[in-house]
């Protein structure tokens, strides 16, 4: 049975445990509801603070700093899932937490949260845990080569990983994670990366988005296109079917992104991410609601909006690095949609903004 929602009204103040992009835009669909967003982050002046009412500074790990900040906001939510889970029940001692921490917990470990899928009926890659130099041996000789070894926790935008073509290259892979727990998994064929974007409130009713095709470089997303081939509309279906299976499994609240391989048999399922991400960024001008303000909507208990599209093609390319100095350039565009993150240093693999174009053109075979 769910839960009646309490209603957190405009001119509340939403916590957000986070200062990056992610926080920024939500900061911003908080602000277009009539919302003020304090941001608490250990930074001295993160991107999201620069959107918000108000800023606390201090370490995710500090339990009295997150006391304090979860005493001074009405509802709180968090922006990536890369924190401890532990310390944010102080902040949920004081004002409501979503997602809940099961799902950032889940979210956090790439073997316990390719089990819970198992579990559900997904079908990860073929996957085993690693904690061990030796245990790697074991675990190639069970599922082979090539594979890739992933850290279990803490790994994004393709950090934390490395690819063994052959059990020669074990040595170099173990050594480049450093000892830490792994997952090591088997290549598979696909067609198309895509993922799954959902909105669930805290009754328990899902909207989901169009799946948007993905393109990955050196691991990092470079555009994100919606619609998807209609090739894949049938494997589309069977991954909303699990993403709806784990978002009610969690009790989710708020948006939930479950990201997928179209393999030769269907869906594989890859990775989830317990929060807004950034291939549904395209959803800021793409969609009649964006993932950002549906997940404002989410977890202050309001109506969540339509995630129709708005055109009929829609494109988010990512800028990274340096490629942001083609600002003046994405700006000459008619078509385009520029967003930047106000971050100091273009590093290179560093996201420093997107750029959205809405197109006429008809779906791709």
């Amino acid at each position: 049975m769910n839960p009646t929602p309490t209603i957190i009204a405009p001119g509340s103040t939403i916590g957000i445990v986070g200062g990056g992009q992610l926080g920024r835009m939500l900061a911003v669909a908080a602000a277009r509801l009539g919302y003020h967003c304090h941001i608490y982050a250990p930074d001295e002046a993160p991107p999201a603070a620069e959107v918000a009412a108000f800023f606390t500074r201090g370490a995710y790990d500090d339990e009295a700093a997150l006391a304090r900040f979860g005493a001074a906001v009405d509802v709180a939510t968090y922006e990536f899932e890369n924190i401890a889970a532990g310390p944010l029940s102080a902040l949920a001692d004081h004002a409501p937490l979503y997602p809940p921490r099961k799902a950032l917990e889940l979210g956090q470990d790439r073997f316990d949260e390719k089990r819970f899928v198992s579990s559900l009926g997904g079908r990860p890659a073929p996957f085993a845990a690693v904690s061990t130099r030796a245990e790697l041996d074991l675990a190639l000789a069970e599922i082979g080569a090539p594979a890739i070894l992933k850290t279990r926790r803490f790994g994004y935008d393709g950090k934390g990983q490395a690819r063994i073509m052959s059990p020669a290259d074990a040595d170099a892979a173990w050594a480049s994670v450093k000892d830490a727990p792994c997952v090591l998994e088997g290549f598979i064929r696909f067609q198309s990366e895509f993922s799954i974007l959902l909105c669930r409130s805290v009754e328990g009713e899902i909207v989901m988005w169009d799946a948007p095709r993905n393109v990955h470089v050196d691991g990092i997303l470079d555009r994100s296109e919606v619609p998807a081939p209609l090739a894949l509309a049938k494997t589309i279906a069977e991954a909303k079917a699990l993403a709806r299976k784990v978002a009610d499994a969690l009790g989710h609240v708020g948006v939930l992104t479950l990201e997928f391989f179209a393999g030769e048999d269907g869906a594989v399922f890859n990775e989830m991410a317990p929060r807004v991400h950034n291939s549904g960024h395209w959803t800021i001008e793409g969609a009649v609601t964006s993932q950002f303000e549906n997940h404002i909507r989410a977890i202050c208990g309001l109506p969540l909006g339509a995630t129709d599209l708005v055109a009929p093609r829609v494109t988010m390319e990512n800028l990274i690095g340096h490629e942001v100095e083609q600002w003046q350039a994405i700006l000459a565009d008619p078509a385009a949609c520029l967003h930047l993150y106000g971050k100091r240093e273009a590093r290179p693999g560093r996201k420093m903004g997107h750029v959205t174009r809405l197109g006429e053109e008809a779906r791709p075979a």
